[in-house]
């Protein structure tokens, strides 16, 4: 199976506040191993990077200046994805920044298939701290070289995190390990729904009093023609 592993660094928390992509990393996986295939591209946003962005990732506006701007870096990403299944860190973050980009240029938004790693770890150690940082040391996974946070270094680290989450290389074959998967992403798909209802806006249409007379109005013709009209 072919799977991406994926991560986005940007300027902020929200496109449609003028935040934008600032660097995009992309290794292709083959049944839970790295092939060497590897997308990876920093964006020019076009806007400054703001101070508390730059203390998270390092990147500055100064280094982004010749960088290219995300139209031109589209279309190799897209070609490099295609319909592989993504794996992401906590995905609504990064499609909703990709996505909103896209349809800037007039793309259809992403349809791949999704595993979000912090929903998964959420699934499989509840009450547990799921950030990338505290499931590397979980695993034991080297992070001296993660002194801040950087898409490219990011996404290597992902794929070593989701490959364990699912059980490691030495499950990656066979039936068990495949239903155990699948499992595993039925109950992240649950906990995402869950979630995203509890984030809805409450629905609160009161009923005018137009309503409410011509509901009573029903209910009186409705029981009186069913329970009382012997004729």
């Amino acid at each position: 199976m072919r799977e991406i592993c994926l991560d986005t660094e940007t300027t902020g928390l929200d496109p449609r506040s003028g935040h934008k992509i600032i660097e995009i990393a992309a290794i292709e996986m083959i049944d839970k191993i790295k092939t060497g295939k590897v997308f990876h591209s920093y964006v020019n946003p076009r806007r400054e990077v703001p101070r508390e962005a730059f203390n998270i990732h390092g990147i500055s506006t100064e280094f982004l200046k010749d960088k290219p701007v995300f139209d031109r870096v589209a279309d190799e990403f897209l070609e490099f994805i295609k319909d592989a299944k993504l794996v992401i860190h906590n995905a609504a973050f990064d499609i909703k920044f990709l996505n909103y980009e896209l349809q800037l240029l007039g793309k259809p938004i992403l349809s791949n298939k999704i595993a979000d790693s912090l929903l998964i770890a959420r699934t499989k150690f509840p009450g547990s701290p799921a950030s990338l940082d505290a499931l590397c040391k979980r695993f034991n996974l080297d992070l001296s070289k993660r002194t801040k946070h950087g898409a490219l270094l990011d996404t290597e680290l992902l794929c070593d995190v989701y490959v364990e989450l699912m059980g490691g290389l030495q499950s990656g074959f066979g039936f068990d390990a495949a239903a155990k998967e699948k499992k595993l992403n039925v109950a992240a798909e649950k906990l995402n729904q869950e979630q995203v209802r509890k984030t809805l806006p409450k629905r609160n249409y009161p009923l005018s009093a137009e309503d409410l007379e011509l509901h009573k109005e029903f209910i009186l013709k409705n029981f009186k023609s069913n329970f009382w009209d012997y004729s």
